[in-house]
């Protein structure tokens, strides 16, 4: 039998002549004849043995079969290695544990790619084929590690400030909320479903309605939305809800939650409060309400420097009321012409169709455009904008939306390309005043910008009637180094005020019953006012760990394709399952797992 008394990085040079039983996998074996030597790995690290046929012969005849990944049970004597033969990499390099008993556990095969190794050369695909084999590896562990401590501090915070931790249903009812549900079919009720949640949005409400007054929860969700690099069909939201609160109130909460995170876990100050921008304010100097304010770069309005050129284009573009908005590279003498071509290829991607560039050197103001402005019109344009030597102004010229995508794509990737991102660096942003509403072009209405239970701004209720389309929300974001971390609102706490939003997104009366009536009702029982926001668990545990990947940090992640290669799901089923449910599938197709 076997028994550990201690994980591979416990031991130190204080630990000698001590005899201890260590288990885990072979790293690494290195076989020097007379002496055989075995990294062994757990979940905590490294430790070497040495297998010496002095100590014992047996020992070393089973090591000599020692393979990678073999599972082992070790028990010996810690001893200081020789002078000059310690290894600062390790965390055990100063002592070696000299094996008196060895017994295998476990044999594996030879694995789909090495464990210990770098895996620059290995394809996602097969690592998450693997993914059991992909977890000991440590840079995958260590972010298991973060999640999991990430998780327990936010928790016991949240515990601290008096919030109940609340479960709340995975089987619930089909509401509309954004994405598609995942729909899961009732046995009992033939033709009837439940719906796995995008989120406990209508559950949290009815906690608040209940009295529960502080609620959290880590929750699971489920949303049928086409994906990307920070997107998982199922993922982990943080939870809260707060009663007889204002917003500032959730600000200063979710601001000293993630002051205590970020220390706890990383050893970090972060600095409170944290900035705000307006929607309007962050879309104007960065055209994106995720902004990264890790570097500058803000958007410039060049609409009234450049008026007086003779470019058709840009005469166009304020004619149309379109937008001409620029950014400045600072110390951009390295900025070739070909790298400006380069970065106007870029741009095009998002539908951009040219980048005009201004330079400023010390002997002139050269520019791809120069032929439609004067000397001084250059010269004028250059000090307003108090340019510097070898600085490079990119402007872009079309649509708003236009051109705020790309200039953001742009300023991003310049960034990038320049190094402009510091490690360690984080810029907390909350974007306040979102609409409440926006148009669906598609479907000729109007559709929430958040979700239907976002209060309207408490001061312009009255323009539901008369311009719901200019209707600001009571609805916040937190963002941090360009990602969206979390998002929340006021509730509506009036069962009319909520009816009204119902009726302008065209839901009809009978809709509003069938699908919301136990909520509408609910709220008509002396609803306390509320309100509260959701992080992407998932997404910020990605920053924590430094990844830009979110499949790092869950357990068993899906592809981008929402495809899990390790369980081969999504699969077929058999008849008789579909005809205990009273489904008849259109289609039967097997998925090509190869």
């Amino acid at each position: 039998m076997f028994k550990r008394d201690h994980t591979c990085t416990e031991l130190t040079i204080e630990d000698v002549n001590k005899e201890v039983n260590l288990c885990g996998w072979v790293n690494k074996r290195r076989d020097h004849g007379s002496m055989i030597f075995i990294d062994l790995r757990d979940r905590y690290g490294l430790c070497q043995l040495v297998f010496d046929p002095d100590i014992s012969s047996d020992a070393q005849e089973i090591a000599k079969q020692l393979r990678n990944e073999w599972v082992i049970y070790a028990k010996g004597i810690v001893s200081k290695r020789n002078p000059g033969m310690e290894n600062k990499k390790m965390e055990t390099g100063e002592i070696e544990i000299k094996v008196n008993f060895i017994s295998i556990l476990s044999k594996s095969k030879p694995t789909p790619f090495p464990i210990f190794d770098d895996q620059t050369t290995t394809s996602e695909e097969l690592r998450l084929k693997y993914r059991y084999l992909d977890l000991r590896r440590k840079e995958i562990m260590e972010k298991i590690e973060m999640r999991s401590k990430s998780m327990l501090t936010i928790r016991n915070f949240l515990n601290e400030h008096n919030f109940l931790e609340v479960n709340t249903p995975i089987l619930c009812k089909s509401t509309p909320e954004g994405a598609r549900d995942y729909l899961v079919p009732s046995r009992i009720y033939p033709g009837n479903y439940y719906a796995l949640p995008q989120s406990p949005q209508i559950f949290k409400q009815l906690l608040m309605i209940g009295g529960t007054d502080r609620y959290f929860q880590l929750a699971q969700c489920f949303r049928d939305e086409d994906l990307r690099a920070d997107r998982q069909p199922e993922f982990t939201q943080i939870d809260i809800e707060m009663s007889f609160a204002k917003k500032e109130d959730i600000f200063n909460l979710c601001e000293n939650m993630l002051k205590d995170l970020f220390k706890k876990c990383l050893d970090v100050d972060i600095q409170t409060p944290f900035k705000k921008l307006s929607y309007d304010e962050a879309m104007d100097k960065y055209g994106s309400d995720k902004p990264d304010l890790r570097y500058n770069m803000e958007f410039l309005d060049l609409k009234d420097l450049i008026k007086n050129s003779t470019f058709s284009v840009f005469l166009d573009a304020i004619k149309n009321n379109n937008s001409i908005k620029g950014f400045i590279i600072e110390n951009g003498q390295d900025l070739s012409r070909k790298k400006l071509d380069k970065y106007e290829e870029f741009a095009k991607n998002f539908n951009l169709k040219g980048l005009s560039n201004i330079r400023l050197t010390n002997e002139s103001i050269k520019s791809n455009i120069s032929k439609f402005f004067t000397q001084k019109q250059l010269e004028d344009l250059t000090k307003s904008l108090k340019m510097k030597e070898n600085d490079v102004l990119l402007i872009a010229c079309d649509k708003k939306e236009i051109v705020n995508q790309a200039l953001d794509h742009l300023r991003r990737k310049v960034a990038k390309d320049r190094n402009l991102i510091k490690e360690k660096d984080y810029k907390f942003l909350w974007i306040v005043d979102f609409p409440l509403f926006e148009k669906d072009e598609n479907e000729n209405r109007l559709k929430s910008c958040h979700h239907p239970f976002t209060s309207p701004h408490f001061d312009e209720m009255d323009k539901l009637d008369t311009d719901p389309i200019n209707v600001k929300a009571e609805a916040y974001d937190l963002v941090l180094n360009g990602y969206e971390i979390a998002g929340g609102s006021q509730r509506i706490h009036d069962s009319k005020v909520q009816n009204k939003i119902f009726e302008l997104l065209n839901l009809s009366k009978e809709d509003i019953s069938k699908k919301f009536g136990f909520f509408i009702d609910a709220l008509s029982y002396g609803t306390p006012p509320h309100l509260g926001i959701a992080f992407g668990f998932d997404r910020l545990n990605m920053i924590l760990s430094n990844t830009d990947n979110i499949r790092d940090v869950i357990a068993f992640p899906k592809t981008l394709k929402a495809l899990d290669l390790m369980m081969q799901s999504p699969s077929l089923v058999s008849d008789d399952q579909l005809k205990e449910l009273s489904i008849s599938s259109i289609e039967n197709k097997e998925i090509t797992w190869e």
